[in-house]
């Protein structure tokens, strides 16, 4: 069996998280490397989604690699296109794009003992092998295929999802549904209500929405921040604000966090109804759109045109169930069936945090480990949300307990560094294989998870009635690490490297008393 692989590192995705790992694979002097992409081009979720007003709703200054800053973005929140090619020119910068395979979905990894290297098993039924593994899916890894809706496939008129955007359809004058009011639909509302003849709101659940302080960035303002050392200056005053409001959710004890909590929903949630009143006209409409749960229980929007929307004579909100999607529109439990030219489906995204997401079969590690088993059994964890035992040379950018609440970039630039410096150590040894130690993941999964008690007290006891991603299936809040950015970014630049085991081909476990610098 040749036990060389064809490549030192494979790459899965060519989003966010894959071009931060390029990068950081290049600026190490790791050139050996592929990034399979199943779409036809960079970007991720902004190369997959542009649908009508598809916007960033984080600071443009937070939403950008640290080693690839922007002065000149056009818009305090860019707008998708903008985005989308930001991540074209960052790639085209690092010479991503040589080394891209697009249009392949990598539909099972397995770990081959005996050559030490990762065979990755591609829909065109080919195969690519790989010393080292890094996955860089991100957050959203595939659009709900099954919507949970009875009769969601017998509609007939257009059906129009935000991943999968036709442009060419025209709503002008057309009768338009959406279900779902999430991120997607905060945007999607406002933009088509003024060109639809009716557009019906299907709401299971209200959204906390705030007004989003957008305007176009004056050039003046552009030279400032291309400035040498002003945009690093202002996104670290954002990342310690985001610091101190982690920690303030998880060190302080429990029974003093605790209440804050339940004291903290209940004013925001008094707050932002009157807030509410005072934008929306009719009075029932304004009760129906307010949250009955915290702002932090699921993820808050910003749009200063969602809510306004609503006194729109052409817009209705629904929040009735529906009973079923018929082939000629929407028909909700009351009875009443509203018929639609046009069915927005804004039902989201099957996320990393929920073990449903990871299917058997589909990532084999060293003697039959099965990831999907793994989580489904004992529950998502992961060393530094990266690293699973029995699972070699391979590494995770969005893992389990790993967004601290900073932007996606900064966040996957943390965990892209801590793959890349374990295969530098791997090299740096003489070693062909990394793994992380069990009793090292094990220990910092019991800090992790004693950590969480406040956050699960909040996500799945005091607003235990409202779905969220924040909170998975097993009850567990596995999207939200429970440390402030820095101590995550220290954890995944810093980590011990004796954590890991490293092995040659011929021999068993190098000791781990071989000194290395950090």
């Amino acid at each position: 069996m040749n036990s060389k692989p064809q490549y030192e590192v494979a790459v899965i995705g060519a989003g966010p998280a894959g071009i931060a790992a390029g990068a950081k694979l290049r600026k190490a002097g790791i050139d050996d490397f592929v990034i399979l992409e199943r779409a036809d081009d960079v970007g991720g979720s902004w190369n997959e989604n542009h649908y009508p007003g598809l916007g960033v709703d984080v600071p443009a200054l937070a939403y950008q690699y640290s080693f690839a800053r922007k002065a000149d973005w056009s818009r305090i929140f860019p707008r998708g296109a903008e985005v989308k090619q930001y991540h074209v020119d960052v790639a085209k910068r690092f010479g991503l794009y040589p080394r891209i395979t697009f249009g392949v979905n990598v539909e099972r990894e397995e770990w081959n003992d005996a050559g030490r290297f990762w065979t990755l098993h591609l829909d065109n039924d080919s195969t690519i092998t790989a010393r080292f593994l890094i996955s860089a899916v991100g957050a959203f890894v595939r659009p709900k295929e099954d919507v949970g809706i009875p009769g969601a496939k017998t509609f007939k008129g257009k059906v129009q999802r935000p991943s999968s955007w036709d442009d060419d359809f025209d709503m002008s004058g057309k009768s338009v549904g959406i279900i779902g009011t999430g991120a997607s639909a905060v945007q999607i509302v406002p933009t088509i209500a003024p060109d639809v003849k009716h557009l019906t709101v299907f709401q299971r659940t209200p959204v906390w929405s705030v007004p989003k302080p957008d305007f176009t960035v004056p050039r003046a303002v552009q030279r400032t921040l291309a400035i040498p050392g002003v945009q690093p200056a202002l996104h670290g005053v954002a990342l310690v604000a985001m610091d101190l409001l982690f920690r303030a959710m998880v060190k302080p004890p429990a029974r003093l966090v605790h209440p804050a909590m339940d004291r903290f929903d209940a004013t925001a949630i008094s707050a932002y109804r009157r807030y509410i009143r005072r934008v929306v006209k009719d009075p029932a409409t304004a009760e129906q759109l307010t949250p009955n749960f915290g702002p932090l229980a699921k993820r808050p929007t910003i749009s200063s045109a969602y809510l306004r929307t609503y006194n729109r004579d052409n817009v209705s909100l629904i929040t009735d169930s529906i009973e079923k999607v018929t082939p000629t529109g929407v028909k909700t439990r009351d009875g009443v069936l509203h018929k639609l030219d046009v069915l927005i489906l804004a039902t989201g995204y099957e996320v990393f945090s929920d073990p449903e997401t990871y299917r058997p079969g589909t990532v084999l590690g060293r003697d039959g480990f099965d990831l999907a088993k793994f989580y489904n059994e004992e529950g998502l964890q992961a060393y530094e949300s990266v690293s699973v035992p029995g699972l070699p040379n391979r590494w995770t950018l969005c893992g389990p307990y790993s967004w601290t609440g900073s932007g996606w970039h900064s966040f996957v630039e943390m965990t892209a560094d801590h793959a890349v410096r374990a295969i530098k150590e791997t090299h740096r040894r003489g070693a062909d294989v990394c793994e992380i130690r069990k009793d090292a993941a094990e220990a910092y999964h019991e800090k992790i998870y004693r950590l969480g008690e406040s956050q699960r007290y909040y996500l799945a006891e005091l607003n235990a009635h409202v779905p969220t991603y924040y909170r998975n299936s097993q009850g567990d809040t596995t999207y939200l690490r429970p440390q402030g950015f820095f101590e995550a970014s220290r954890g995944n630049r810093k980590y011990p490297l004796d954590d890991y085991r490293y092995e040659r081909v011929a021999e068993k476990a190098l000791p781990t008393t071989i000194s290395a610098s950090a």
